[in-house]
């Protein structure tokens, strides 16, 4: 296979600080206008500060070998790395030299007609710069990093119907033990929907535990539901069957806008942490209940925030108190007060490394929006007794270095399916209000 030359744009090196070392034997350019740009994010507190940080310290020691400027082999592949600036000779007269984008692109052309022969490949995650660089004659492609699904639609759902011999559902409505065979492929903690084989409107709700253990029947929990919320439809049942499983330990909760992901989430963790005053006799398995959420803005940020932690967080934090207010019965004075007690903490997710939390029930919402980086920090911040619920929709990213396919949640979905230790379904249904159902639906 011939030899290609790639020119890598700023969004490849800020998705992934070891972009460099994708491409094999194939030579990688990093133009002048990139590294400035690099240089510019490193002190974002996110996975795109880490990032640039990350990249510049492998350049810095990338000069220990070589001469940058020249080119230097590159140590797990058997590329060349070289930095090049922008050719004043080769500048498409259409391109603005005030525009970062098409400063680059300029240095990808002048290393194209250097090359001669030899392919050369412009590297970005910037649709329109791609564009850009097709109508120039310039041939450029996207950069996918650890896509773990083609497409949302393919995501795990946790639920799966199966044909069955009618006699298998009659067991299990006996509650005798009833066993799956293994060609039928559920992974642990999915949800079934047996449907008999002779009479398809026959059929039962199950949940696969795993392979040595019989089907296990949904949760019933009676009239008053968990803390007043009742499920609507049977993805909220399956939903809380598992958030009220103390054996499972990770949760992950996908649905569209109103679907009742968080309420959910929230009302199982007070059920939980507090006594349900819905329920008799219940008893609090987790000392406190965390929530946080990304600091990831819907369209324009509105700049830096005045005052404290607390006072700067609020903002990001409301949609999380507007539920917990909800739940409490609009009783903000008691919301308030276990919040001063420690017992429901609103927690700044960037705060969150370095922290070990135990017997506490974590909610993070909003965790589309997340990379695979940050949510490997979050799991790994659990300790003893500690259960981690992740809600998010995936059609719905703030972060322009993730998409739908790649992001943290859907990484968290596809990865655990198989322990017995986690848990995932999706939410079809909206139940917030009629209006909110038809625009998800719509629009």
């Amino acid at each position: 296979m011939a030899k290609k030359t790639y020119v890598l744009d700023t969004s490849v090196c800020l998705t992934d600080a070891n972009c460099i070392y994708q491409y094999q034997n194939n030579d990688i350019v990093l133009p002048l206008k990139v590294l400035e740009e690099i240089d510019g994010h490193k002190k974002r507190q996110d996975s795109v500060g880490a990032n640039a940080r990350k990249i510049i310290r492998t350049l810095d020691s990338l000069r220990a070998k070589g001469n940058l400027e020249k080119g230097v082999r590159i140590a797990r592949a058997k590329g060349i790395l070289k930095i090049v600036g922008n050719d004043p000779e080769v500048w498409p007269e259409d391109l603005d030299l005030s525009v970062p984008d098409h400063i680059i692109i300029s240095s990808a052309i002048s290393e194209d007609r250097r090359n001669g022969r030899r392919k050369t490949i412009m590297v970005s995650r910037d649709i329109n710069m791609r564009v850009i660089c097709d109508a120039l004659g310039l041939s450029a492609e996207g950069y996918t990093l650890n896509q773990v699904v083609t497409n949302h639609e393919s995501l795990y759902t946790g639920f799966k119907q199966l044909l069955v011999d009618e006699q298998l559902i009659d067991q299990f409505y006996a509650e005798k033990d009833v066993f799956l065979d293994s060609n039928h492929r559920v992974f642990n903690n999915q949800f079934v929907m047996l449907v008999s084989s002779s009479n398809e409107k026959k059929t039962a709700l199950a949940r696969f535990c795993s392979q040595e253990k019989p089907l296990k029947k949904i949760q019933e929990l009676g009239s008053k539901g968990i803390w007043g919320v009742k499920a609507r439809n049977k993805e909220q049942a399956f939903a809380l069957d598992l958030l009220l499983d103390p054996d499972i330990s990770l949760i992950s909760l996908v649905g569209k806008a109103g679907s009742g992901k968080t309420l959910l989430a929230i009302a199982a963790g007070i059920s939980q942490v507090l006594k349900d005053p819905f329920a008799k006799g219940s008893t609090p398995v987790y000392k406190k209940l965390v929530v946080s959420r990304p600091v990831q803005p819907m369209g324009k940020d509105i700049g830096f925030l005045p005052g404290s932690m607390e006072e700067k967080m609020r903002p990001w934090l409301m949609p999380i108190q507007d539920n917990l207010q909800y739940l409490m019965g609009n009783d903000r004075v008691t919301l308030e007060d276990y919040m001063d007690q420690g017992v429901i903490e609103l927690e700044a997710l960037t705060y969150i490394r370095g922290r070990s939390i135990s017997n506490a029930f974590i909610i993070i919402d909003e965790a589309q929006n997340l990379t695979l980086h940050e949510i490997k920090t979050i799991i790994t911040r659990a300790g003893e007794g500690t259960k981690i619920v992740l809600t998010g929709d995936v059609e719905q990213i703030d972060n322009v270095y993730i998409d739908e396919t790649s992001n943290g949640l859907v990484h968290a979905a596809e990865r655990f399916k198989k322990s017995t230790l986690t848990g995932h379904i999706t939410l079809r249904k909206g139940e917030r209000s009629k209006i909110a159902t038809l625009a998800a639906k719509i629009l």
